[in-house]
C-alpha cells in the first residue's frame, strides 16, 4: 500500500471524496487532527503527504501553535521530493514554509463555483498535464499567496488571483482551491460565514448547483487524485526539471 499522512488543520475541512478517490487508488491514509491527534516528527514511512484547508490563516501560530510543526514537514517534503498536495490554507502553508508570502487578498474573498485555468507549465505536468483548459473547483478563502516560492512553477490561475496552483522540486503540489469539499460541507461554511456567502453569484450555493458543480469537480479530480497516489507509489514519473532559466547578468 502506498502509505500517505493526511493533515486535517479544521473539523470544519474533511477528506470528504478526495479521501475516497486517495483509497480507491490503492493509497493507506493516516489522517491526524491536530492538535487533538499529534502529527509526526518526519515523513519518514510516509510515500507522501495531503495537508488539507482550515479557518485560521498560515502564520496564525499564537492561535494555533502547532502551525509551526505543519510548516516543518511541508518544507521537508518540498526539501526531499516527497509527493505532496496541499489543499487551500495547506497551499499557502506550504508557500510560506518555502519562502513565499500570504496576504488577505486586496480584491476581496474568492467564494463559490470557478473555474481555474491551465497554465503552459501544466501542459507537461504528470497530475495536470490530462486536465481540461479551465478545470471546475470550490474556492473560499480571503487570504492568498501574493508571493510564489522561487522555486515554484505555475500550474493554473485565475484574473483575480494568480496564483492557483503551483509546483515545487518537481512533485510537490499546493492548490488555492477546494477540490476534497461536498455540498453539506460548502453549506455548512456559508452558514458560519454569512459575510464570506454573500459574495459569491446569486444562485451558486443553492442546493442543485451544489450538486451539479461536485459532479463536474469529480469528472476532473478523481483521475487526478489516481494519479497523485500513481506518483506517490513511483507507478508515474515526476515532472521534468524546470527550463527556467536565470536571467543573465
Amino acid at each position: 500500500m502506498t502509505r500517505l499522512l493526511i493533515i486535517q488543520p479544521d473539523a470544519s475541512d474533511p477528506l470528504g471524496p478526495l479521501g475516497e478517490w486517495l483509497t480507491e487508488a490503492g493509497a493507506e491514509l493516516d489522517v491526524r487532527l491536530p492538535p487533538e491527534q499529534e502529527l509526526p516528527s518526519s515523513l519518514d514511512g510516509y510515500d507522501g503527504l495531503v495537508c488539507l484547508g482550515g479557518g485560521m490563516g498560515a502564520l496564525d501560530d499564537s492561535q494555533h501553535p502547532w502551525l509551526v510543526d505543519v510548516r516543518k514537514l511541508l518544507a521537508a517534503a518540498a526539501g526531499k521530493a516527497v509527493p505532496t498536495l496541499a489543499i487551500c490554507l495547506g497551499a499557502q502553508l506550504l508557500a510560506v514554509a518555502t519562502g513565499g508570502q500570504v496576504s488577505e487578498g486586496e480584491s476581496g474573498p474568492e467564494v463559490g463555483p470557478g473555474l481555474v485555468s491551465k497554465k503552459d507549465a501544466a501542459w507537461v505536468d504528470p497530475l495536470f498535464a490530462d486536465m481540461p483548459f479551465l478545470p471546475d473547483v470550490l474556492q473560499f478563502h480571503r487570504d492568498v499567496i501574493t508571493v510564489l516560492p522561487q522555486s515554484a512553477e505555475l500550474l493554473a490561475s485565475t484574473p483575480k488571483y494568480p496564483h492557483q496552483a503551483y509546483r515545487m522540486n518537481r512533485c510537490v503540489y499546493g492548490v488555492q482551491f477546494h477540490i476534497e469539499t461536498t455540498p453539506d460541507v460548502v453549506r455548512a461554511w456559508a452558514e458560519a460565514d454569512p459575510e464570506m456567502a454573500e459574495l459569491t453569484r446569486p444562485g451558486a450555493l443553492e442546493d442543485d448547483t451544489l450538486i451539479s458543480v461536485h459532479a463536474d469537480i469529480a469528472e476532473t479530480w478523481r483521475p487526478f487524485a489516481r494519479r497523485f497516489v500513481q506518483l506517490a507509489a513511483g507507478q508515474l514519473e515526476a515532472a521534468p526539471e524546470s527550463q527556467r532559466r536565470l536571467p543573465l547578468a
